[in-house]
């Protein structure tokens, strides 16, 4: 082998290794961002001393199926609101048009799809959307009042089929935070669609039971990740697009797959959901 064609294999093998560990930070920074604000909320006092989690690159690897007997009760929430959340609603209205821009983002599109058009939209009416889902049919009512430029996003992947035949890769289960995440095909919390586009949050925003909104690794970068709050989510910051709402039979049905519990990946409340969540096809009403 040649000096030269030995360089250029382990230039290949550092560049594969420097774009796995970005795409392994992606995913942390993506599926750990709605906990840091909820932890920044919460202090844990045990014995006298803080327990603090953070973001860090040594998360221990998730429980295999004969662990979850010693993930014990930690792992399922101990209680779930019943009561639905209202609707959220903008104090000051939107425009009646806002400009919509969406952006290329340096990861590559986890399933080929196109982005929506550049330009006005309207910040007016809702719409219906069904996730088929292996857990039962997941109502959806998306609002444009709200967030207009999320909302048009969301109906062109659902019209491009990018979310049919995904799972929703994250569950949680702590007081504060409890929410189901989906919205990534390849499962992991670090696939995207390849673009990205700004925040359509205000002030006032609240979450709780029912409110469908965006998950994201920092400012302006929504792109295909959404979760629904099925239970608590007084740990949230308004730093998460909300853009519509799902129905109380269709959170009954998420509250099932919570009550089955977590396999702890990003601590004992926070994981992937023993019962698989499966989304068959989405489909927007006519």
């Amino acid at each position: 082998m040649s000096k030269k064609t030995h360089q250029q294999q382990l230039a290949a093998r550092k560049a594969k290794r420097l774009a796995e560990r970005e795409s392994e930070r992606r995913r942390q920074r993506r599926n750990l961002a709605i906990t840091i604000a909820s932890v920044a909320t919460v202090v844990v006092v045990i014995v006298g001393v803080f327990v603090v989690f953070g973001v860090g690159g040594d998360d221990k690897p998730a429980a295999a199926p004969s662990d979850q007997a010693s993930a014990g009760p930690q792992n399922k929430p101990t209680s779930i609101p019943t009561a639905m959340a209202p609707a959220p609603k903008r104090a000051t209205p939107l425009p009646a048009e806002v400009n919509c821009t969406y952006k290329k983002s340096a990861e590559p599109a986890s399933k080929k799809v196109n982005p929506p058009a550049d330009g006005k939209t309207k910040a007016s009416g809702t719409s219906k959307v069904s996730l088929n889902t292996s857990i039962g049919d997941l109502q959806l009512t998306l609002d444009s009042a709200l967030a207009p430029c999320t909302v048009k996003n969301f109906l062109s992947l659902v019209g491009q089929k990018y979310f049919d035949n995904t799972k929703c890769h994250r569950l949680t289960v702590g007081e504060g935070l409890q929410v189901l995440q989906c919205g990534d095909p390849t499962g992991t919390g670090s696939g995207g669609p390849g673009y990205s586009f700004a925040d359509e949050v205000y002030p006032t925003l609240k979450y709780g039971r029912g409110v469908l909104a965006m998950a994201n690794s920092g400012a302006n970068t929504n792109g295909s990740q959404f979760f629904i709050v099925y239970g608590d989510a007084s740990g949230l910051t308004p730093q998460y697009t909300a853009f519509g709402t799902i129905d109380e039979a269709s959170a009954k049905l998420i509250d099932k797959v919570a009550e089955a519990g977590v396999t702890p990946q990003n601590g004992p409340q926070d994981g992937t959901p023993i019962t698989p969540v499966e989304i068959k096809t989405a489909t927007a009403a006519a």
